[in-house]
C-alpha cells in the first residue's frame, strides 16, 4: 500500500489542523492505520491509531487534543488536531499496517510547525 500525507502547515498556538493521508495499492480496509511524529532532535514517536474496526488508541500527549478517524470509501486517513502547542511541532508521518504486524508501510511526512 503507498500512503501520502499533506495538510500540515505553519499554525498559532491554540489552532487546529487536519491532516490527511490518502492511501491506494491494496485494500484499505484491511489495515490498521496510524500516525507518528517527529521533532527536531528527538525520536519517532507514536501519536495515534485507528484499527480496522474503529477502534482508536492514542499518545498521552494526544489524548483530548487530536482525533484520529477514517473514510474506508475515500480511503484516506484523518488526524483533527486541536489546541496545537509548540511542542507539537513535528513532521508527521502516516502508516499502515496488517492488523498485529508491524507499521510496514509509511507516507512521506507532512511537515506541522506550532508558533508560540
Amino acid at each position: 500500500v503507498q500512503l501520502q500525507a499533506f495538510g500540515g502547515g505553519l499554525v498559532q498556538a491554540e489552532g487546529s489542523l487536519r491532516l490527511s493521508c490518502a492511501a491506494s495499492g491494496r485494500t484499505f480496509s484491511n489495515y490498521d492505520m496510524g500516525w507518528f511524529r517527529k521533532a527536531p532532535g528527538k525520536g519517532r514517536e507514536f501519536v495515534a491509531s485507528i484499527k480496522r474496526s474503529g477502534s482508536t488508541y492514542y499518545a498521552d500527549s494526544a489524548k483530548g487534543r487530536f482525533t484520529i478517524s477514517r473514510d474506508n470509501a475515500k480511503n484516506t486517513v484523518y488526524l483533527q488536531m486541536n489546541s496545537l502547542k509548540f511542542e507539537d511541532t513535528a513532521v508527521y508521518y502516516c502508516a499502515a499496517r496488517i492488523p498485529s504486524e508491524s507499521w510496514a508501510y509509511w507516507g512521506q511526512g507532512t511537515l506541522v510547525t506550532v508558533s508560540s
